[in-house]
């Protein structure tokens, strides 16, 4: 495990090495020295990389792109389920009610409008203080 490593003192304040100490096992590192290592290597690289004002937005721009790729993978699953429930209201609706087609066009044109109004926030309470108004 030490294999090729070197032993050297190192000064630090106390108030970074408590900061070592609470977050290197949250970075996966099984020891502060690994952890201390990976961030020596991290500024290594801020350092010889030729244009240091693109090394940390790249880290940024990349880490911001994952975060939005799992938020939208989120909302697509969360919009589907949604859309698979709404069917099935509107199926049960179709089977129980005889709703010809002119009037289903003029209440959609109704809902746009009042959906829009609301700025999509629209609830079933809603709905239900339309339908009686």
């Amino acid at each position: 495990m030490f294999e090729n490593k070197k032993k050297f003192a190192l000064w630090v304040y106390p108030d970074t090495l408590e900061k070592i100490e609470n977050i290197y096992r949250e970075d996966d590192c099984e020891s502060k020295s690994e952890f201390i290592e990976k961030a020596i290597n991290f500024y290594i690289g801020y350092l010889t990389t030729e244009d240091k004002k693109n090394y940390l937005p790249s880290i940024v721009t990349s880490t911001l792109k994952a975060i939005v790729d799992s938020s939208d993978t989120r909302q697509n699953r969360m919009m589907f389920k949604l859309a698979v429930e709404i069917a099935i209201v509107q199926n049960l609706i179709a089977a129980t009610q005889d709703i010809d087609p002119v009037s289903l066009e003029r209440l959609r044109g109704e809902c746009v409008k009042e959906v829009k109004r609301l700025n999509g926030g629209f609830s079933f309470e809603d709905a239900l203080a339309w339908q009686k108004g």
